[in-house]
């Protein structure tokens, strides 16, 4: 009895248009169950809400400074795989290198208060939330404790790819 996983399930319905209003109410009662018919289109707006709840996904729109939300391509966040839909999650998502000079955020949606609202880290977003994340100044980066290690850590990188570089050029030289 230990092995067995449940996952849960939608019962979808369709061709709902080919039987009877007394049939389509009563398969429409059933628990998680949603009728819809591709043909008329009917139902599919809301069997897509309930495949985006039933799977625990957010959609997070990020913003950048001056323009626009960009409300066609979300950043999409599982509350299964991940835990918490955090703004720590949102910007990882995006890209680690955010998170390194991350210095706060602002959001607009159901998840604060007041719209736009400066969030840290640690804020669970909503679903269709939008994101401006706001990074670190250059005098700030440099107030960091770990500022020159990471300022000798990419010189040193640099300076091995072109002696690798350098080295590779050499012997192309000598052999042809």
């Amino acid at each position: 009895m230990g092995n067995r996983k449940y996952v849960r399930c939608l019962y979808v319905y369709n061709k709902i248009d080919a039987v009877t209003l007394e049939e389509i109410d009563q398969l429409a009662r059933k628990p998680h169950s949603y009728v819809i018919s591709v043909h008329l289109a009917l139902g599919l707006d809301y069997l897509l809400e309930a495949m985006w709840d039933a799977m625990g996904l957010v959609r997070v729109y990020t913003k950048r400074k001056g323009a626009p939300p960009d409300l066609a391509d979300p950043v999409v966040l599982s509350e299964q795989r991940h835990g918490l839909c955090t703004v720590e999650a949102a910007a990882g998502r995006i890209s680690r290198e955010l998170l390194k000079v991350f210095h706060f955020a602002w959001v607009w949606g159901t998840s604060v208060k007041f719209s736009p609202q400066r969030v840290g880290l640690a804020h669970v977003l909503h679903d269709e939330d939008v994101l401006q994340v706001v990074t670190k100044t250059n005098h700030m980066q440099k107030l960091d404790k770990d500022y020159s290690m990471k300022v000798q850590a990419y010189n040193k990188a640099i300076a091995d790819k072109r002696k690798v570089r350098t080295k590779e050029g050499k012997k192309k030289r000598s052999t042809g």
